[in-house]
């Protein structure tokens, strides 16, 4: 696994910026929650898109297309987030579960050395 820096640094000035856009946009009290998880998730799925290569080319194929799959479920699951009044638990629990299938798929791709 091989981490290229410049595209690392520009992945999570992209999810710091998407974060931003969805605190501007909420009004609750829970837009710390929304704001910490939607960064976490968009910058985790756009470094393993954009800013982390693996040896063989295969795997870098099928780890990409899961990334942004998922990228782009995060920003959709958390753009309906900001437009309803949700509790932290819920949100939570959805986007923890999301992310955790995420991983599993990821590391599955990576461990079956295609």
């Amino acid at each position: 696994m091989k981490v290229n820096f410049v595209k690392s640094i520009i992945a999570l000035a992209v999810s710091g910026l998407i974060a931003y856009g969805f605190y501007s946009f909420h009004s609750t009290e829970s837009k710390g929650v929304l704001v910490i998880g939607s960064f976490l998730f968009l910058a985790i799925t756009l470094l393993f898109s954009i800013g982390i290569s693996f040896n063989l080319s295969r795997t870098v194929a099928l780890v990409r297309t899961v990334s942004i799959i998922f990228f782009f479920i995060s920003l959709v699951s958390n753009l309906v987030f900001i437009y309803i009044n949700f509790n932290m638990p819920l949100y939570i629990i959805i986007n923890g579960i999301l992310f955790l299938i995420y991983v599993l798929v990821a590391y599955s791709i990576s461990q079956s050395k295609q």
